[in-house]
C-alpha cells in the first residue's frame, strides 16, 4: 500500500540508473575450505532502497533527473591521475574485470558504470545550480569516498564526491567554498586526502573510531598549511547511537558549517552506521538519519540558499538500508514519516542509544581542537 503526500514539499531531485545495479564486485572466498559468499557491496541494498521509494509513494514526489551521461577522462582528471584512470579502463575492458586495489574488485564494464555514477552526481549538481531543484539525492554505485587520486580503496573506484566538488568549483563562479559532510560509518579517507591542503573545502566526518581504514580519521588530522582547521574528524566509539550523533551534530557539525559559510554543501550519505549493519558497530535508527538530514538541509537553507546534494556511499544491511534511505529522502522533501519503520521499536528498547560519558568526551575533544568549546 502506497502513501500519498499532500503537503507542500521541497523540490528534490533524484538520480537512479538501472546500470548502477549492474556493477558487480567479485564473490568473496578466503580459502578453499571457506564457502564463497556475496560481496558486501552488492546491488540488493540499493535496489531495495529504490523499491521502497516506489511502494511508499515517495518516489512520485521526487523530480526524476534523467539523461545521465558518463563523465569523460578529462573530468576524472579533476581528481584522479591519468595513469590510474587508464588502468581502470584497461582492466574493465577484460572479460574477468580487475582490481582497483586488493579488496576493490570489479567485473567487466565497471569503468563505464563508475563514470556514469560520477555523471549522475554532476547532473544533480547542475540541476541544483540551475534552480530546477532545491536539493538532490544520487543513489549511485560504486561508492566513492575511500578512493584516492591514484588508486581505489574500500569498494570505491572514483571519488564521486570529490569530483563533484571540483566540478562545482571549476564551472560556477558563485561557488567559492564547499563543505563536505560525511556520515558514513567509515572514515572518508580519500576525500580527506584529496582536500587536506585546500582551505576552500571544509571536510567533516562522523565515523566509527578505528574501523575502516583503521589508521585514518583521527581527531588530530585537522588539515595542512593554510587549510589547517578545515578538516574535522569526529571519531565515535563503537556502540555510539543517536544520542552521540545528535550531540556531534549540534556541537560540532552545524557550528562548523555556520563558521565556514559554504556556497554549496555535499553529503557522503553512507547508511552503514545503522544498528544492523554488518560492517560497523554503530546503532543508528532511521529517525537518527532523518535528524541528521533535517539538520543539514536546514543549515543549507540558512547558509547557501538550500544548495545541498547527497551522494550515496555505504550501507550493507539489506533489510534496514531501505528504511534509513527513505527517512533521508523524506527529510529532504520536508515530510514526516509516511511508512512505519518496523524495526524502530526494537532499536528504541536498547539502552545504548543515549549519549554516554565516554562518547561525549570524544566529541568534546574535537570541540577543543577546533575552538568550539
Amino acid at each position: 500500500m502506497t502513501t500519498s503526500v499532500k503537503k507542500t514539499l521541497r523540490r528534490v531531485g533524484y538520480v537512479f540508473e538501472e546500470r548502477y545495479l549492474w556493477h558487480t564486485p567479485w564473490i568473496v572466498q578466503f580459502s578453499p575450505l571457506v564457502q564463497p559468499f556475496q560481496h558486501w557491496e552488492h546491488a540488493e541494498t540499493k535496489r531495495r532502497f529504490h523499491n521502497l521509494l516506489l511502494v511508499s509513494g515517495i518516489y512520485n514526489s521526487l523530480n526524476h533527473l534523467k539523461d545521465v551521461n558518463p563523465v569523460n577522462e578529462e573530468d576524472l582528471q579533476l581528481v584522479h591521475t591519468s595513469e590510474y584512470i587508464q588502468n581502470i579502463k584497461t582492466q574493465s575492458a577484460r572479460l574477468e574485470g580487475g582490481l582497483a586495489d586488493t579488496e576493490t574488485t570489479f567485473s567487466q564494464y565497471a569503468y563505464d558504470i563508475a563514470a556514469l555514477a560520477v555523471g549522475g552526481a554532476f547532473l544533480a549538481a547542475k540541476k541544483i545550480m540551475d534552480g530546477e531543484v532545491e536539493n538532490a539525492y544520487v543513489l549511485c554505485r560504486p561508492p566513492g569516498h575511500h578512493a584516492l587520486a591514484d588508486r581505489g580503496m574500500g569498494f570505491c573506484i572514483f571519488n564521486n564526491i570529490a569530483l563533484t566538488a571540483k566540478y562545482l568549483l571549476k564551472n560556477y563562479d558563485s561557488v567559492k567554498k564547499i563543505a563536505i559532510v560525511d556520515f558514513d560509518a567509515h572514515h572518508g579517507n580519500g576525500t580527506q586526502d584529496i582536500f587536506l591542503h585546500e582551505k576552500i573545502v571544509l571536510f567533516i566526518s562522523t565515523h566509527q573510531s578505528s574501523n575502516f581504514p583503521a589508521q585514518s580519521g583521527f581527531a588530530n588530522e585537522v588539515g595542512e598549511g593554510e587549510a589547517k582547521g578545515t578538516n574535522i574528524n569526529i571519531p565515535l566509539p563503537s556502540g555510539s547511537g543517536g544520542g552521540a550523533f545528535k550531540y556531534a551534530f549540534e556541537k560540532v557539525v552545524i557550528p562548523s558549517l555556520e563558521k565556514f559559510e559554504p556556497d554549496f554543501i555535499l553529503v557522503s550519505s553512507g547508511l552503514d552506521a545503522s544498528y544492523s549493519d554488518p560492517l560497523s558497530s554503530l546503532i543508528l535508527s532511521s529517525q537518527d538519519f532523518a535528524f541528521m538530514t533535517k539538520s543539514l538541509v536546514s543549515a543549507a537553507e540558512n547558509l547557501c540558499d538550500g544548495k545541498i546534494l547527497f551522494l550515496h556511499e555505504g550501507g550493507y544491511s539489506e533489510h534496514y538500508v531501505p528504511f534509513c534511505g527513505l527517512a533521508v529522502i523524506e527529510a529532504m522533501l520536508g515530510v514526516d514519516q509516511v511508512l512505519k519503520d518496523p524495526f524502530l521499536g526494537e532499536i528504541k528498547s536498547w539502552d545504548g542509544t543515549h549519549l554516554a560519558e565516554h562518547q561525549k568526551k570524544s566529541i568534546d575533544e574535537v570541540m577543543v581542537l577546533h575552538g568550539l568549546l
